[in-house]
């Protein structure tokens, strides 16, 4: 008989930019990704491979998700696929390495599954003004006996929980499930599981929460309403732009015809917008590549900038059972597939793979009595000192941790509701 398993990732970012606290000023050069105190050189070295994996992702996405906004953690996505090819065999393993970035004649699967257990490790390290925790959850179909080699080393590698759960009473294991999610991401994400299967053997989910206050924040009373935000040409969305006049790392690339502007969080973390020229989105997504961020971080210079972002919150859901096998993960969803690392007893495939990540971005308590509801006029650079740069239509956002260089969340931000 040939069982199957839901792997669902679920990946929250939030962050409050929160007036009364001031920060520390950090006057490191340009992003930090490459310039982070010496940590784990296995790390280190991954953090390329990762990279391109989260470029390559983003641009299945985005290509399927044409006009939308698109969002997805990275990290969420190819530590859980490391982590199942724990148990994973022959072709199915080298397929799920491979499409992760990873050259097996150039790097041992054993460094490649402890470059992801320091990574792991890394980020869920106490902080007191940085809330970052990552993880994974086995729920495994009761009385089924599991290899003792993949529930130890996923436990000891993925720093992984394990849940006996009884899925042939679905009510009672889809409450298991969410109310295991709803707590993990401080209750933003809720009732994720539904429909499933009795026949279910194994579900593996796999969160990442991020909440961080901006080094420098925005003054809630700078605040505009109803600034236009061109989606297209055409299609005009009325919007609350944040304003500052800070210094800030930025970068105009003549080459890849974009604007860069790095923005930091308290602590070992920050956001990198990217702001393309009129009609260059496209050109820009298909040349991202790890030595982008890199060249980007050895260009950023610090300068004054006059500032208009958009408040925005966006939410993506993703089926990536469908994205996937047209990355070169293609047994794992067939009969062809081989787990045996997991059971011996069940011959298993993946049947979902569900990712869904949040993000929000503005003042934390914003009122509406707080802001202005005129009609936004940009200030001139030429009154006010400083670049000015405006977010006025699509644009590109990327979260970072400094201390492991890796993409926390990665994605294009096309439509900016708010919460």
């Amino acid at each position: 008989m040939l069982s199957s398993f839901y792997i669902v990732f679920i990946a929250v970012g939030l962050h409050a930019t929160i007036h009364c606290f001031p920060g520390t000023q950090d006057e490191g050069k340009g992003n930090d990704v490459n310039n982070s105190p010496p940590g784990n050189s296995t790390i280190h070295k991954m953090s390329t491979n990762n990279a391109d994996f989260a470029f390559n992702l983003y641009r299945k996405l985005a290509s399927e998700n044409t006009g939308k906004n698109v969002f997805f953690s990275p990290v969420s996505v190819s530590s859980a696929f490391a982590m199942m090819s724990l148990g994973a065999r022959s072709d199915t393993q080298t397929q799920i390495l491979e499409c992760l970035g990873f050259n097996l004649t150039e790097m041992q699967k054993e460094e490649i599954h402890q470059g992801f257990h320091h990574l792991i490790h890394t980020l869920n390290l106490p902080n007191k003004e940085i809330e970052l925790k990552a993880g994974n959850a086995l729920f495994i179909q009761k009385q089924v006996k599991i290899l003792t080699q993949f529930t130890t080393d996923v436990q000891k590698l993925y720093e992984s929980e394990a849940f006996s759960t009884d899925f042939s009473n679905i009510s009672a294991a889809e409450q298991k499930i969410n109310n295991y999610v709803k707590k993990k991401t401080k209750g933003k994400i809720v009732d994720l599981i539904k429909d499933l299967a009795p026949d279910t053997y194994m579900i593996l989910v796999n969160f990442i929460f991020f909440k961080a206050k901006w080094e420098k924040p925005f003054d809630p009373l700078e605040t505009r309403e109803n600034g236009d935000f061109y989606m297209s040409q055409s299609d005009v969305l009325k919007v609350s732009f944040m304003h500052q006049i800070e210094e800030h790392f930025y970068f105009v690339d003549r080459i890849l015809n974009c604007t860069v502007l790095q923005m930091d969080y308290s602590r070992n973390a920050l956001a990198i917008f990217v702001l393309p020229d009129q009609g260059q989105m496209k050109t820009l997504e298909d040349t991202l590549m790890s030595t982008t961020l890199r060249r980007w971080n050895h260009l950023l210079q610090k300068g004054l900038v006059n500032l208009y972002i958009p408040k925005f919150f966006i939410s993506a859901s993703y089926n990536l059972d469908t994205i996937l096998p047209g990355m070169g993960i293609q047994d794992a969803f067939t009969n062809r597939a081989d787990f045996s690392g997991i059971s011996e007893h069940y011959k298993l495939k993946i049947s979902n793979v569900v990712h869904k990540a949040v993000l929000d971005v503005g003042e934390k308590g914003t009122e509406a009595a707080a802001v202005t509801e005129l009609r936004m006029e940009w200030r001139s650079a030429s009154v006010h000192p400083g670049a000015l740069i405006v977010f006025d239509r699509p644009f590109l956002v990327m979260i970072l941790d400094k201390s492991t260089r890796s993409i926390l969340f990665l994605g294009k931000v096309m439509e900016p509701r708010e919460n």
